[in-house]
């Protein structure tokens, strides 16, 4: 039970830091919240395979699919903590 929770933490943390990586700009997240960030776009990343390509159930995806999950989340999140005095170009 625990080793499943191992391996789930530590491949949360290397797609979270790749989509960190990835996407553009200076993003203040921490540890937890980069791992975080990879299992949600694991998740997000089946999500998006379910509904191209069909399937059973929602499940988790592989690599690719939680990297590119992983920097849609990163986006979404970033635009949405954006400031207000942010997003108008002077």
């Amino acid at each position: 039970m625990l080793i499943p929770i191992i391996g789930w933490i530590i491949f949360g943390l290397i797609v979270g830091a790749l989509a960190r990586l990835i996407y553009p700009g200076r993003q203040d997240l921490g540890m937890i919240k980069t791992t975080l960030l990879g299992v949600a776009g694991s998740f997000v990343g089946g999500f998006l395979a379910f509904l191209l390509f069909g399937g059973s159930a929602m499940q988790a995806s592989g690599w690719i699919g939680s990297i590119i999950g992983a920097v849609a989340v990163l986006a979404i999140a970033t635009r949405w903590n954006r400031s207000p005095s942010q997003t108008h170009m002077h």
